[in-house]
């Protein structure tokens, strides 16, 4: 869990659990980690675990870094979904089976599709999927100035890299 605190006096333990009821996960609850030296070298690990084919790998949120270089309290909390609640009221073992807008429900081909865009190169390295007629139109545009940023913005708008 990347993005829980270690445990205080237990080595190799993170500060969260998960409640389970009748085998079903309902509830998912973590101390945040609120370093972000720490957060960064765990990030780095599991853009490492990614690249050597662990799906379950977070990707590096250096955005996030920086939000904790600025300073977050001690935080804590859990989360219960709406979805998750629907399958154990319901009794249903998939989560597919309670989504509320069944055009939304993802097939296999999207989901492989999806899961295949948001894999992440190691860091400092280039990205590995890259949109074509998009890398054109942007050649030679300087993505650290506003016209640059600009110039993405105008490039990206109404298009769709998922059909």
């Amino acid at each position: 869990s990347p993005l829980a605190k270690s445990h205080r006096s237990r080595a190799g333990l993170t500060e969260r659990f998960e409640l389970f009821v009748c085998k079903r996960e309902v509830c998912n609850a973590y101390t945040e980690l609120n370093n972000p030296i720490v957060q960064r070298q765990r990030f780095e690990e599991q853009a490492k675990q990614s690249a050597q084919g662990d799906d379950e790998a977070q990707v590096h949120d250096e955005d996030f870094c920086v939000a904790l270089e600025y300073g977050l309290p001690p935080t804590g909390g859990w989360g219960v979904g709406v979805d998750r609640l629907a399958m154990f009221l319901s009794n249903k073992w998939n989560i597919k089976e309670v989504l509320l807008f069944p055009a939304m429900k993802p097939t296999q081909e999207l989901a492989d599709r999806a899961k295949s865009l948001h894999k992440t190169a190691a860091p400092g390295s280039p990205p590995s999927t890259i949109v074509p007629a998009t890398s054109a139109l942007l050649a030679g545009a300087d993505l650290s100035t506003e016209a640059g940023l600009t110039a993405l913005r105008t490039t990206l708008a109404g298009k769709n890299f998922l059909t």
